[in-house]
């Protein structure tokens, strides 16, 4: 983003606070309050992600006195986020003296002092929402909490609407004896990944006899889809009288046994791009970190074409799809004549890879004659 259209001093401030921060933060949208000059911006929602969800917040400056901090103004769901009153919304007097510390010293030349206190803000609406939760009439939902308190970065919130009912969201950080970044071997990624449970519990009405099961899902940065999807992993039903208690550590076990195994897939699929180059050549690209792309040039005779590889995380349980395009055929657009995806082909994960690999090609050599067939057909329609 652009920052030329706020005073610099705003524009430092805003500039660290988006590249420094560990929360992703992102704007929103931009407006100015200037009445003179409404070129001049000055104000911005912010997006803060916070319970596997987001919340967002107004930072209200004034270009005419850039030196001043600014103000915020919050979400209409959180009137009652009333920051720095101690003792309603956050035990922990250190974290208030320094978010206090931060607005009554607010140095406009320490281009810092922005995301410390959007950091300060951010710690105190953790505790606001833990309150607001631990105030339920839910006797559940109390005793989850009780459980689970020892485990740090644990986010919840309170979630209510006009026409949806109560319900209290758990954001669980999953503990696991890896460094899942380490792990992968030229590892492109920015953030530490993680994997968390959203566990969502509906308040049990007066009238109800006994609870509903929680919801659960896992999440995780989008970034770790290229080693792990979480949406392949099957969660184990709760059971009657269960809490979280017993439910993570299993899970947790679970979840580090399929990391390693997908860690392990990427070696498997690069020796099987290896065996893949012996029958047709070095290949055109290939993903050197995760193994999960692969082009080789190939012939039929005369006739020159690509073959594209895409690997599914769950390699070799799942064959690769393919897709063939031409070198030498054009579309009504101008575009190489491409194949539609293709997966029916002879395949057994339980082959070694070598196999696999010559199976394929032999596929390859008969589909590059239907191929051809096709790329001239579609010629012909010009």
């Amino acid at each position: 983003m652009a920052f030329e259209e706020f005073p610099p001093l705003i524009a430092d401030q805003l500039h660290y606070l988006l590249n420094h921060s560990p929360d992703s933060i992102k704007i929103a949208n931009v407006w100015s309050g200037n009445k003179i000059n409404p070129k001049i911006l000055d104000r911005f929602t912010l997006v803060i992600p916070y319970c596997l969800e987001t919340i967002k917040w107004d930072v209200i400056y004034n270009s005419e006195y850039a030196m001043d901090p600014p103000d915020f103004v919050f979400g209409p769901d959180d009137e009652d986020f009333v920051p720095c009153r101690c003792s309603a919304i956050a035990p922990d007097d250190d974290q208030i003296s320094s978010l206090e510390k931060a607005l009554s010293e607010w140095d406009h030349e320490d281009s810092t002092r922005l995301l410390v206190i959007i950091q300060g803000l951010r710690d105190q609406y953790v505790a606001y929402q833990r309150r607001r939760v631990g105030q339920v009439d839910d006797d559940r939902v109390k005793f989850e909490i009780s459980t689970v308190l020892t485990r740090k970065g644990i986010e919840m919130q309170m979630a209510s609407g006009v026409d949806k009912p109560e319900e209290v969201k758990f954001a669980v950080p999953l503990v696991m004896d890896m460094n899942i970044n380490k792990m992968v071997v030229g590892c492109p990624w920015k953030h530490q990944q993680k994997i968390y449970l959203q566990v969502v519990y509906p308040i049990l009405r007066k009238y109800e006899a006994a609870p509903s099961a929680p919801r659960l899902k896992l999440v995780s940065y989008y970034d770790l889809k290229s080693l792990f999807s979480v949406e392949d992993v099957k969660l184990s039903p709760w059971m009657d009288g269960m809490c979280l208690a017993e439910y993570l550590p299993h899970l947790e076990e679970t979840l580090e046994r399929q990391i390693h195994e997908a860690v392990a897939a990427i070696d498997l699929r690069r020796s099987f791009i290896e065996a893949l180059s012996l029958n047709l050549g070095r290949p055109l690209e290939a993903d050197p970190t995760f193994c999960r792309k692969a082009t080789f040039l190939n012939a039929s005779g005369q006739f020159t074409f690509m073959v594209h590889f895409f690997f599914s995380t769950q390699f070799p349980k799942q064959q690769p799809t393919l897709m063939l395009q031409s070198c030498q055929h054009l579309n009504q657009s101008s575009v190489p004549v491409k194949s539609n995806l293709l997966t029916e082909y002879p395949w057994s994960p339980r082959w070694e890879v070598g196999r696999m690999a010559e199976r394929l090609c032999d596929f390859l050599t008969d589909e590059a004659v239907n191929f051809k067939k096709y790329c001239n057909e579609a010629l012909l329609q010009h």
